[in-house]
């Protein structure tokens, strides 16, 4: 047999043009059903954790924002987190109405709580009343900071009506999240992963939303023993909270936000590392953006900011205010414009919470004897400004006009 090729046995041996185009269509099928098979890969696997953001990263994001500026948010016709949420309760005509004023000032974040047992009780409809203040909050050109977790006051949260306030006193119906029998109880912790990972995950692309602070004050003791909850707090409870917050952040982190991730320091030493707490390190150490909290004098202010600045991350103060310990718009809020730190005061309208009365109301109730100054709150319960010049101040900082509709 002869080797030679020739230019006939090779065009015999050439597929025909009707083969060709047979091949190219079972080959998109291929590509098809092979691009098909990776989505579906790609859905069902685990999301992977996003890093803390660099510190450039963060400054490059606070970078974008205008400087935020708002309140700790709770209507005046809800006692609690439980009452704000709730079906039954929620109410978005008031909370409409509220955002409205402060928009008149300029502000543009409201610091929101939420709750895990809301999560548990009705899971669709709690999002769904989330996504209506959410759009409100739009409205009023307001981002807010949403609050996964509480540390302060009543450690045994119920889901249902809320008991009305107790005359006199500051804050009473407030109540934590996780309360203390989960905190304790790590079998309840699956529930806890489900809740972060569901609320942000739902939200975790939502412009609406300015950023998640997953734990409030989250080693608070609410006094220790001779507190008005401190006797029934865990013993090991900041152990607790330094085992748990870690995973929290993860779980967050696990959804992919886009927001920035945060939990504020709120007590002790933050001069060092050694000299901080654990659940501080923490804290920090975790923090996409830095926040704290700060009751003080101006003088204390402006320290601790000076101590946080050597992480070089964007700073926002998430508590601040309180006349009667020293802490006031007037002075407290030139200190944060001029640091470029934001600044979220304790309250926006007075009513069921009344933390106008002061922290002392839990041991000496101001039920006859209303206290000389206000301690927290900006509006009166009907929209009237509580000091008119507070409200001239928190207007020239935020460059909003003295005229603005209120």
């Amino acid at each position: 047999m002869s080797s030679r090729w020739t230019f006939q046995s090779a065009w015999a041996l050439s597929p025909s043009q009707s083969q060709i185009d047979s091949a190219k269509l079972d080959f998109a099928r291929w590509m098809r059903s092979a691009a098909f098979i990776l989505m579906v890969f790609l859905s069902a696997a685990p999301a992977i954790a996003r890093d803390r953001w660099t510190a450039e990263k963060a400054n490059a994001w606070y970078g974008a924002q205008a400087w935020p500026v708002g309140s700790d948010y709770i209507p005046a016709d809800a006692i609690n987190q439980m009452e704000m949420w709730q079906g039954d309760t929620f109410d978005p005509k008031r909370i409409d109405l509220e955002l409205g004023w402060a928009e008149g000032l300029g502000m543009n974040t409201m610091r929101v709580f939420l709750h895990d047992l809301l999560w548990q009780q009705d899971r669709d409809g709690f999002e769904k009343r989330v996504d209506a203040f959410l759009a409100i909050a739009e409205k009023h050109h307001i981002r807010p900071m949403l609050v996964l977790f509480d540390s302060c006051w009543d450690p045994f949260p119920k889901l249902g009506p809320q008991h009305p306030p107790i005359p006199g006193v500051h804050n009473s119906g407030w109540v934590q999240s996780p309360g203390a029998r989960a905190l304790e109880t790590p079998s309840d912790y699956p529930r806890l992963e489900e809740y972060v990972k569901g609320i942000v995950g739902r939200f975790a692309k939502d412009k609406r939303i300015l950023a998640w602070d997953l734990w409030n004050e989250p080693d608070n003791d609410n006094g220790g023993a001779t507190g008005a909850y401190g006797r029934f707090e865990p013993k090991d409870k900041a152990a607790n909270v330094a085992k748990l917050l870690p995973q929290v952040f993860a779980w967050a982190r696990s959804v992919d936000p886009e927001q920035p991730l945060t939990s504020g320091v709120w007590t002790g030493d933050w001069s060092t590392d050694d000299a901080m707490s654990a659940v501080a390190r923490i804290q920090l150490n975790e923090s996409d953006v830095i926040s704290f909290h700060n009751y003080s004098w101006p003088e204390e202010f402006e320290k601790r900011i000076v101590e946080l600045e050597r992480y070089h991350r964007p700073l926002i103060c998430t508590e601040y205010m309180a006349r009667g310990a020293g802490s006031t718009f007037d002075q407290t809020l030139p200190i944060a414009k001029k640091y470029k730190v934001g600044a979220i005061n304790w309250g926006l309208v007075a009513g069921k919470t009344q933390t106008y009365l002061p922290w002392d109301s839990w041991q000496h109730p101001y039920i006859l004897d209303k206290p000389t100054v206000w301690f927290h709150e900006v509006f009166r319960t009907d929209g009237t400004p509580y000091r008119e010049r507070e409200v001239e101040i928190i207007r020239s900082l935020t460059g909003v006009p003295s005229n603005a509709v209120r």
